[in-house]
């Protein structure tokens, strides 16, 4: 059996139950327009967002989810589903105009024993991924390489992200 490692997440991880009790999702969400780079924020609409992820796997590790705070996925209502999937698949768009990842890893971590790591508000990760992107770094020298800033990246990718979602009346 082969193992992925992300030992970058560590810090994360040891201090996921130290975090305030707040979601920090919903203060993000909740945020005037103005203060949405700041919280990472690249789109909010009627019933999901989309937020950069601040502990990413990879440059771009895009979450995309309900407004709505709540913590089962079943519970989500059928607009609910659509916008999420449609905002999925414009952020995929963005990215790929942005980045020009070769792929991506998109999915669920429902609950604490399938590795989510914020439990009480679901969302869908957007991981970009590029053929050698596990290299010698995060395996030889536990350390994982991110080569742009959160906020550089934010500008480079909000617009693009604008763009499509414009396109498709989002």
């Amino acid at each position: 059996m082969q193992h992925l490692w992300a030992f970058w997440r560590s810090h994360y991880i040891e201090n996921v139950d130290k975090i305030s009790a707040d979601c920090f999702l919903c203060e993000a969400v909740n945020q005037p327009p103005e203060k949405w780079r700041e919280y990472l924020v690249l789109h909010k609409g009627k019933k999901a967002f989309v937020i950069m992820n601040l502990y990413p796997y990879n440059g771009g590790h895009l979450m995309v989810c309900p407004i709505r705070h709540t913590d089962d996925f079943t519970s989500l209502s059928d607009g609910e589903l659509l916008e999420i999937n449609k905002l999925v698949q414009a952020s995929i768009k963005a990215l790929k105009m942005t980045i020009s990842p070769h792929g991506f890893n998109v999915g669920w971590n429902l609950g604490r024993v399938a590795g989510a790591g914020l439990e009480q508000h679901i969302h869908c990760h957007i991981v970009p991924r590029w053929n050698g992107d596990t290299n010698f770094m995060p395996v030889l020298g536990a350390t994982k390489v991110i080569s742009q800033h959160f906020l550089e990246l934010y500008d480079r990718i909000k617009p693009n992200l604008d763009k499509v979602l414009q396109s498709m009346h989002l």
